[in-house]
């Protein structure tokens, strides 16, 4: 094999190592990412928006979501953001701006992630509060809660997820889910879940 050969062969390979191809893995919402390619994101407070107008600068705009999930825009005043999707928020502001800009064509976009928490509690390793930058089941959270520490009661942790109108809890047996028996309690997490773990 000749020199000339050897080189595009070892560029080729370089090319595939720093550019693979991509992955079909879940799309992911780290912190501080935009998320504009996902228009069905649900916004949640603490979330901090780009919102402007096509050729109309002065309506530009980078606001965080509000504890009650409010934000305010120019010329339309507050509206509620939090609960609901990019693409709800959209519709809704370019409706308000309709009585003041003709035919408005809108971007909004997530450009920090700050809302999707989960929180870990009790008998691990590490507990705290952990981003959800992925769908996330109980087993991968107490992973990353660094385990449950060997006083933990491993059939007893429970999950509460809190909705509008009441707060459901979900039981969780680890020996059970670790040995491959009742996987059905693995649910994934979703933003706001608190695992217990007595």
């Amino acid at each position: 094999m000749n020199h000339p050969i050897k080189t595009i062969i070892f560029l080729l390979w370089i090319s595939w190592i720093m550019f693979p191809a991509e992955s079909n893995a879940a799309t992911e919402y780290p912190a501080g990412s935009g998320v504009t390619a996902d228009p069905e994101y649900v916004i949640g407070h603490g979330d901090i928006l780009n919102i402007d107008v096509w050729k109309d600068d002065a309506l530009a705009k980078q606001v965080t979501v509000l504890p009650d999930g409010r934000i305010a825009f120019p010329l339309i005043g507050e509206i509620t953001a939090g609960g609901k999707t990019v693409a709800q928020l959209r519709r809704e502001i370019e409706t308000g701006l309709k009585r003041f800009v003709p035919d408005p064509i809108l971007n909004v976009e997530v450009e920090q992630v700050n809302s999707m928490l989960i929180y870990v509690i009790g008998k691990v390793n590490q507990p705290g509060r952990f981003i959800l930058n992925t769908n996330i089941d109980i087993l991968q959270a107490l992973a990353m809660a660094g385990g449950l520490n060997p006083f933990a009661k491993q059939d007893s942790i429970k999950i509460f997820r809190k909705t509008d109108q009441e707060t459901s809890m979900y039981h969780f047996n680890y020996d059970e889910v670790s040995e491959g028996k009742q996987l059905s309690q693995n649910i994934l997490l979703k933003r706001g879940d608190v695992i217990v773990v007595p």
